[in-house]
């Protein structure tokens, strides 16, 4: 069972492999046509028949989104009056690996009558649909994972990752913003990571250890005691920004002592933090959105952040553990 479970993974991987590398020409021209239609004011129109309808559902949630004003459209009931919902602004993306499917054959020329342009995805290049459209992108992933040949597994995993393709680099085709994208995701953890900025979430007044750098290594860890976190901040004059000392700091200076009892201990504690402190440490500006953070986080593996202003004062310090609690990750 697990060798078969991991040959359906090859199998798809090897799949998207062959898919990206067939990307060219015709992706460009189906980007470019996108763009001249969302500049006019269209929208793209989804389409496919079965498994593909359901991959149509979700590249149409991504493009809008993502920027790209985007709608589904079931073949069947367009032909029984659904085609009311498009215009000759739009552009239709229409979906079946065979080429062959007779509810999406039938709809493109219905499509052509009300004046839309027409971008294909399938398998085979020589196919009914793909003659049929302005612009076709091959989906030329080998074979489907099912031992049939028959059950869409392979196929639709392609062009899925097909359509994230198209999505995203619309994003950076259209200069869409993160500012943009946070108004299409009010609710939930996104949202929440999008709308909110690193002030919202970040440590102030009682819970900021904020220490001057004359003061000791047990000045340092009382001030982190007293704020129930793991870092306390080190300033200098004006309230610029010149090191930070955490928990882990600690510990690894402790660990590199010779084992000769208190006395070392003692030592340690009675010495500036400056000697132990990281110098200049990575910060954040108090107006950047707290998904920036996550990002961040996940990138140089801390788990603390001093946050300054404009003019490089420390207002505040991002203690990663405060972000579950703030559902925003």
């Amino acid at each position: 069972m697990i060798a078969r479970a991991k040959e359906v993974f090859d199998i798809e991987i090897e799949g998207l492999r062959r898919t990206r590398d067939s990307v060219g020409g015709s992706f460009a021209a189906a980007v470019k046509m996108i763009i001249a239609c969302a500049a006019q004011g269209g929208i793209v129109v989804v389409s496919g028949v079965g498994k593909n309808l359901h991959i149509a559902e979700k590249m149409s949630a991504i493009f809008s989104s993502t920027g790209t004003r985007s709608i589904v459209l079931n073949p069947v009931q367009a032909m029984h009056g659904d085609l009311g919902m498009v215009s000759a602004k739009d552009i239709l993306i229409a979906l079946s690996f065979s080429g062959e499917s007779d509810e999406i054959l039938r709809l493109i020329p219905a499509i052509r009558r009300h004046g839309l342009k027409v971008v294909s995805m399938t398998g085979r290049p020589e196919s009914t649909l793909a003659s049929m459209s302005d612009v076709h992108i091959e989906i030329p992933c080998g074979k489907e994972a099912c031992p049939f040949g028959m059950a869409p597994t392979n196929s639709t995993t392609a062009t899925m990752a097909m359509g994230d393709a198209l999505a995203m680099t619309l994003i950076d085709a259209q200069r869409f913003s993160v500012e943009e994208y946070a108004m299409n995701h009010p609710a939930g953890a996104i949202g929440r990571a999008l709308v909110m900025k690193v002030t919202d979430v970040m440590r102030t007044g009682g819970r900021l250890a904020k220490i001057g750098s004359s003061a000791t290594v047990m000045e340092s860890l009382m001030a982190m005691t007293r704020a129930q976190g793991g870092a306390a901040v080190v300033v200098g004059d004006g309230d610029r920004l010149v090191g930070i000392f955490t928990d882990g700091d600690f510990r690894r200076v402790m660990s590199e002592r010779p084992a000769s009892g208190d006395g070392a201990a003692c030592t340690v504690m009675s010495e500036p933090v400056s000697k132990y402190m990281t110098v200049s440490p990575m910060f954040v500006r108090d107006d950047v959105y707290a998904a920036e953070l996550l990002k961040i986080f996940e990138r140089k593996r801390i788990d603390d952040l001093p946050v300054c202003d404009a003019a490089g004062r420390v207002v505040g310090l991002v203690d990663i553990q405060d972000l579950p609690k703030m559902k925003v990750m």
